[in-house]
C-alpha cells in the first residue's frame, strides 16, 4: 500500500467520524419532542433542530423574516447616493456603503444602515457611520438619521396625494 493510498484511507475515516458526530443530539442520550420543540424555540435563524440533517430539511421561519419600511428604505438609497453601495438585503433590512464622500465635504464616510420595523419609526431605523479613522460622531449620525427620517415622512405623503 503506497502513502497516497494510507492518506485517503485517513482522510475517508476523518469525514466518516465527523459526519457521525453531526447526527448527534449534545446533551441528550434520545431526542424526544420537548427537546425538540426547545431547539426550535431557541433558533434564532429558523433552522430547527441540531442535526446536520435537520437543518438541512428546515424551512424559514416565516417570523424571522423582517418587514422593511419601503419608504425609510427609499429615502436612505436616496440620502446616502453619495455612497457606493456594496450590499443589500431587503428582506433583513440591511444596507452597507462603501467609503464615499459627501458633496461639499472633505471627510469620507462609509455606512451601515439596519431598518428593523415596518413602522415609520425613529426606532425602525439604526445607522452606523464610520470614517477613515473611525467611528462618525454622534452628531453626524444624528444628522444623516433626522435626514433619512425626514425624507421618507415626505415620500409617504407624496404616495397618499396620489
Amino acid at each position: 500500500m503506497t502513502k497516497v493510498q494510507v492518506a485517503g484511507r485517513i482522510a475517508i475515516l476523518c469525514m466518516a467520524v465527523a459526519l457521525v458526530g453531526c447526527g448527534q443530539r449534545f446533551g441528550t442520550s434520545a431526542p424526544n419532542e420537548a427537546n425538540v420543540d426547545s431547539d426550535i424555540a431557541r433558533s434564532r435563524d429558523g433552522v430547527a433542530g441540531t442535526t446536520l440533517g435537520e437543518a438541512l430539511r428546515a424551512r424559514r421561519n416565516e417570523e424571522s423574516i423582517v418587514k422593511v419600511n419601503k419608504y425609510i428604505w427609499s429615502s436612505t438609497l436616496q440620502v446616502l447616493d453619495f455612497l457606493p453601495i456594496q450590499s443589500v438585503d431587503p428582506f433583513t433590512g440591511v444596507i452597507v456603503t462603501g467609503f464615499g464622500t459627501p458633496p461639499g465635504g472633505g471627510r469620507s464616510y462609509r455606512a451601515t444602515v439596519l431598518i428593523s420595523d415596518p413602522a415609520l419609526d425613529a426606532r425602525s431605523l439604526n445607522v452606523a457611520l464610520q470614517t477613515r479613522n473611525g467611528p462618525a460622531s454622534a452628531a453626524t449620525v444624528r444628522a444623516v438619521e433626522d435626514a433619512i427620517l425626514t425624507r421618507a415622512r415626505q415620500l409617504r405623503i407624496a404616495d397618499n396625494r396620489l
